[in-house]
């Protein structure tokens, strides 16, 4: 980008305009994975909708590639884009609880942890992810699971309506009733049709949380695996538990005698009776005695918050994702296989739960379209150290083959990495991607925003 060009687009914004020559700028593009190092030739942190409107105006009449960051959570980088600009929408930060409604709305460049810490005023949540510091935006359009799904849907079951700048700069607002084909793409559809600058969503009575961490020997994994595939879909809705494969953190609640110990594990929230919680989870035994079981109840944020300080930003990562409606024997050989050998010791692999309330939603009224997976998989090799990049791939990938043809074939569009192929999009989307190409077709007919896991428009009649 020329001076002339850069110094046009700070005139026409309210919000700064960042260039390389910039002090503030290799802060500024700093992701929250470290693995990808893009450079944008600005970052534009929009203060408003306004803004947005005319960042995409300015950056589309200029003929210039742009990518939107909301929280920066994107595994394979989604917010930064070689040479392009960024519309960097964390400057939009903020939640606003309407307690008689049971609602919230959410700026678009807000972290789960904005919303979680409005709503617990009121005793309430929606489900919205694991970390707090994931941004809302991305999980909510990739459908988003957490640990009310169970209990309460998909992030974006539970959205009801967004304010979205459109590829011509247009400014609308999606909902059942406004533009309702629109609504229907942004409830799983990604990024594709345009930039939600704000988003409302139904909240949920939830305020003091039941929390267990169960842990058993690596070698316990196939035995551990079985009941818990059997346990989980029959149990309660108000109980939730993602299974994990885990070298054990050195620090509370773990006792030190099993600090860097590999182990396998199910983190547990349990949104019924709290004088149950430990009734409940007395079932940890029957796979085996655990070598550790931690219970309390907990503010809901807080449980949000437990794994923030363990992964921060600025971590290596690379991951890949399934979706399973069962897991097989087959399967459970490749878990174990690849729990004993995790490459470092923040490497894991989780199994999410996306059955209960999630499984009830009808299978075509969003774009959401495995309604009948049971199971969402991430398997993320992670370390501080960038000459670990090649072998956390590595593991990732290989696991992510073997475990392949086990799977439904496709995989949660918040999950896939960096380098997976259109096929892997079309597989996510199965017979809804025809649907969203007319969607994209309708709100963004040239593909202006293809920095994202691209769905393309589909030709004209």
């Amino acid at each position: 980008m020329d001076g002339r060009t850069l110094e046009a687009m700070r005139t026409a914004l309210r919000g700064p305009v960042i260039a390389p020559q910039d002090p503030e700028y290799h802060q500024s593009r700093k992701i929250y994975n470290a693995m990808i190092d893009r450079r944008p030739a600005a970052m534009v942190r929009c203060a408003d909708a306004a803004d947005v409107m005319a960042a995409v105006d300015f950056i589309r009449d200029n003929g210039l590639e742009v990518a939107v960051r909301g929280g920066g959570h994107s595994g394979p980088g989604l917010g930064l884009v070689e040479d392009g600009v960024t519309i960097d929408l964390s400057p939009m930060r903020w939640a606003r609880v309407d307690p008689t409604a049971k609602a919230a709305r959410v700026g678009g460049g807000s972290q789960i942890g904005d919303l979680d810490h409005a709503a617990h005023g009121f005793g309430l949540a929606t489900p919205s992810g694991i970390m707090s510091t994931t941004g809302v935006g991305g999980l909510a359009l990739g459908g988003g699971h957490g640990y009310l799904t169970r209990k309460y849907g998909l992030t974006a079951d539970n959205l009801l309506a967004a304010d979205v700048v459109l590829a011509d700069g247009s400014f609308v607002t999606a909902s059942e009733t406004e533009n309702p084909d629109l609504f229907w793409g942004l409830r799983g559809g990604g990024g594709n049709f345009g930039i939600v600058t704000s988003f409302s969503f139904r909240l949920h009575p939830v305020d003091t949380v039941g929390v267990g961490i169960t842990v058993w020997p690596v070698d316990s994994t196939r035995e551990v695996l079985r009941w818990y595939r059997d346990f989980l879909p029959q149990a309660a809705d108000d109980l939730n538990g993602f299974f994990a494969t885990l070298t054990v953190p050195p620090g509370p609640p773990f006792p030190e005698e099993i600090h860097g110990h590999k182990m396998c594990g199910v983190v547990w929230c349990w949104t019924g009776d709290p004088a149950r919680l430990d009734e409940t989870l007395a079932v940890v035994n029957e796979p085996g005695a655990p070598a550790f079981h931690f219970t309390a109840p907990m503010p809901y944020p807080a449980l949000q918050t437990m794994f923030d300080e363990l992964i921060p930003t600025g971590l290596q990562w690379y991951w890949r994702g399934h979706f399973f409606d069962r897991i097989t024997d087959e399967a459970i050989d490749v878990h174990v296989k690849y729990a004993e050998n995790l490459p470092t010791d923040l490497s894991t692999t989780h199994l999410y739960p996306v059955d209960g309330a999630a499984s009830r939603v009808g299978p075509d009224d969003t774009a959401w379209s495995y309604r009948d997976a049971v199971w969402s998989s991430v398997i993320a090799g992670i370390d501080p150290d960038p000459a670990n990049a090649e072998a956390l791939k590595q593991w990732c990938v290989d696991y992510w083959q073997e475990l392949h043809p086990h799977s439904m074939g496709g995989g949660y569009v918040n999950f896939m990495g960096v380098g997976e192929r259109q096929d892997r999009v079309r597989a996510t989307y199965r017979h809804h991607y025809d649907r969203l190409a007319g969607v994209k077709r309708t709100y963004d007919p040239h593909n202006f925003f293809h920095v994202n896991q691209n769905i393309e428009p589909a030709e004209q009649l």
